[in-house]
């Protein structure tokens, strides 16, 4: 599983221009599933979002975990994460979960992150989506689980 976090001001998903997820202040995750995962990487990658230190403590380190701060989660499905690009001028899909496996484990993900953490939003598994966001910094970094 590869999760692409971003430390936000502010995010929101839409679908078709209706607002489906939104948060202030936290992390939105992309989350690309590959055929490899299953319940044992949906718990340590939540565990890594939930306490992963992106957010500055007093002393201007980051030292702080989206739990510490309280933060909102914005939880999106992007099967293009898993894509292969290593070689060619067309990134292939092969190494991505199936569509099925990948929306039963997306949604095992958001299941246990809202049983974890109050505030998680998501986008729609499999839609076009337009993610909007305030990148804070910006920090982006990239998770393998």
């Amino acid at each position: 599983m590869k999760l692409l976090i971003q430390r936000v001001t502010e995010a929101r998903v839409e679908v078709e221009g209706e607002v489906v997820g939104r948060i202030d202040q936290g992390l939105l995750a992309l989350v690309g599933i590959e055929p490899q995962d299953d319940q044992a990487s949906l718990s340590r990658a939540l565990h890594k979002l939930l306490n992963y230190r992106v957010f500055s403590d007093e002393a201007g380190k980051m030292n702080r975990s989206l739990t510490d701060m309280q933060g909102g989660l914005l939880l999106v499905s992007q099967f293009t994460l898993a894509a292969d690009t290593k070689s060619g001028m067309r990134p292939s899909f092969s190494s991505a979960a199936p569509p099925a496996q990948g929306a039963a484990l997306f949604d095992g993900l958001v299941e246990m992150a809202k049983a974890q953490h109050p505030q998680v939003a998501t986008g729609r598994f499999g839609a076009n989506m337009q993610v909007h966001l305030v990148n804070d910094g910006p920090v982006t970094f990239l998770l393998e689980v």
